[in-house]
């Protein structure tokens, strides 16, 4: 049994601890509610832009394979996922559940695949595991621009405009709430302006009317097929932010849960310690007492 002075450091060192993950509880819940409100602040820009998209896409002034970008090639031989992970660990299974995740979506495929991974964590299980990382970004910040998330995108666009890969996919962590998130892959590209259930970040779009929306008259300056040139690439990137934005606010809350339980944790084991100690502490002064009442009786014999 562990001595009085044993049990009262351990004690110290779990008190001193519990401090620094209550303080790292209190940091994620913020930075989660912030990454959630940056994507929430895109949600009108992204309706509107996906509105425009297709009415694009319908113009006469465009050609009838219409953008680069929109186009299903006929036979897949290589696909691409971005996966994002984080950078760092205390966040309890976020990083190893979307990395468990995309690999059963990438065991269902029987062509080549290249990783382009966001976040060290998921880059380092990925090459652990045999996977053919093409691309790493682990200096994403928090609460990024889109400016500096752009290059995610234009390395896939890029890809898929020259013929590397067929079909691009986006793998994020899908924030719900500061308690509940969900892994998830959605299509990047090419994109389907009609029907984007299962395209990246749908929900963003998800309340879009496009009832009629091919048949509006728009006045396009220079051109229908000039401008779907601009408007495409940017909802690409635009998608990818999103993303990125989802996945660190899921992050955040994951870390957040893991260190409000390592906290409750941290109490729930201290109570249980200084109770120990106790009985430690009436253990030494029942044995000291003995010792005093054992010497004075054998004075009085004496």
């Amino acid at each position: 049994m562990a001595t009085e002075r044993e049990l009262s450091k351990r004690i110290k060192s779990i008190k001193n601890i519990s401090q620094v993950t209550s303080a790292l509880a209190a940091v994620s819940a913020s930075k989660a509610n912030k990454a959630q409100r940056q994507v929430e602040a895109t949600r009108d820009y992204a309706g509107k832009a996906f509105e425009i998209l297709n009415n694009l896409a319908s113009q006469p002034g465009v050609s009838e394979n219409g953008h680069p970008l929109l186009t299903a090639r006929p036979k897949i031989n290589k696909i691409a996922l971005i996966l994002m992970t984080g950078n760092r660990g205390l966040a309890g299974a976020f990083n190893s559940n979307m990395v468990s995740y995309a690999e059963r979506f990438l065991s269902a495929w029987d062509v080549p695949v290249e990783i382009i991974s966001v976040g060290r964590k998921g880059r380092d299980l990925m090459i652990r595991r045999g996977y053919n990382v093409v691309a790493s970004f682990d200096n994403i910040p928090d609460s990024p621009s889109i400016l500096e998330v752009t290059p995610i995108s234009q390395l896939v666009t890029d890809d898929f405009l020259s013929g590397k890969v067929d079909q691009v996919f986006v793998g994020y962590t899908d924030f719900i709430n500061l308690i509940a998130r969900r892994p998830s892959i959605k299509q990047l590209l090419p994109l389907k302006p009609t029907d984007f259930s299962d395209m990246a970040v749908s929900e963003y779009v998800s309340d879009v009317d496009l009832t009629g929306v091919s048949d509006r008259i728009y006045g396009y300056e220079p051109g229908p097929e000039a401008l779907l040139n601009t408007v495409v690439p940017r909802f690409t990137d635009l998608q990818v932010y999103q993303s990125v934005l989802e996945s660190q606010a899921s992050e955040h809350s994951a870390r957040y849960v893991a260190m409000n339980n390592a906290t409750d944790n941290a109490a729930e084991l201290v109570e249980i310690l200084t109770l120990e100690r106790n009985k430690a502490r009436q253990s030494s002064i029942t044995s000291e007492i003995l010792d005093i009442v054992g010497g004075a009786e054998a004075l009085a014999q004496g």
